[in-house]
């Protein structure tokens, strides 16, 4: 059924390495050599010809253990690192037409302000303390060259209002809020331009449980309310189960198995992936 849908973004071989790199990176790193370190030049191989799609509507999980390239892999479709090599369509962006990763920056800039969304792990990495909560949703719309002031005030305030940041406390500045509240000004932040696609990296770390819980029912309500496209990255499979329809399991800088996320958890046929599943039991 998956198949028949259109693809939000597509994304085909891409590889990032850090480091000057060389002719062996690639045959000597991976699942299979247990590494994602080239032995003879110490490169890190941080992502290793990834290749997705993630169709219109759909929430895709990405889980794999720290240092797997699951955040990289996130960053780069972000333009927050550059990539080695590799593309990736976006089709709300020239019909998915052009390789957004080798567009120019001024060209990046514009895809990131109008059709993409991030929440980071940190919510200081995706919020400014400095601005106010509403300051911070007038930013972004500002970036999507949207001036009117009484559209931002409006729109700032049913955004903060969706993501339960109280009114009262609009004009606050985050840095004296708590972090769950600080992650949902950044969700609200990340929604004010109405991205084509979401991209969410570890957004429940650090948070209580209960928090946690209700920053996952909120991008839930979210993507059922809106049909945004979403990109979860997670290491906890318990918060890939609730939000994702389909999971990919990334090791050493690879995927190493992909599905629908039922049968991910219910049958894993990777041997890392069944670890995983087990540790979660």
């Amino acid at each position: 059924m998956m198949s028949d849908q259109a693809h939000a973004l597509q994304v085909t071989d891409l590889y990032k390495v850090y480091g000057k790199g060389c002719p062996e990176c690639f045959s000597l790193t991976g699942p299979e050599h247990e590494r994602n370190i080239c032995p003879r030049c110490r490169s890190l191989v941080a992502c290793h010809g990834i290749s997705l799609n993630l169709f219109k509507g759909e929430i895709l999980g990405i889980v794999g253990e720290s240092g797997s390239g699951k955040t990289t892999l996130v960053r780069c479709l972000y333009f927050d690192q550059p990539v080695t090599s590799g593309a990736a369509c976006l089709d709300a962006y020239d019909g998915g037409r052009s390789n957004i990763l080798a567009g120019s920056s001024q060209q990046q800039r514009r895809i990131r302000n109008h059709f993409l969304g991030m929440v980071y792990q940190n919510p200081l990495m995706g919020i400014k303390p400095d601005f106010t909560a509403g300051g911070n949703v007038a930013e972004k719309l500002l970036t999507a060259e949207i001036y009117n002031y009484g559209f931002i005030r409006q729109r700032a305030s049913e955004l903060l209002s969706r993501t339960e940041v109280p009114l009262a406390r609009m004009d606050d500045l985050p840095v004296n809020f708590s972090g769950g509240m600080q992650q949902r000004v950044q969700i609200a932040k990340a929604l004010a331009n109405n991205p084509n696609v979401l991209l969410l990296d570890e957004i429940t770390t650090g948070l209580d449980v209960s928090v946690q819980a209700r920053v996952l029912d909120l991008i839930k309500e979210i993507q059922r309310d809106l049909g945004i496209s979403m990109l979860v990255v997670s290491h906890d499979l318990a918060v890939i189960r609730m939000l994702a329809d389909r999971t990919l399991v990334m090791k050493n800088g690879c995927i190493v198995e992909s599905g629908l996320t039922d049968q991910i958890l219910e049958d894993p046929h990777h041997a890392y992936t069944q670890l995983l599943v087990n540790s979660m039991l």
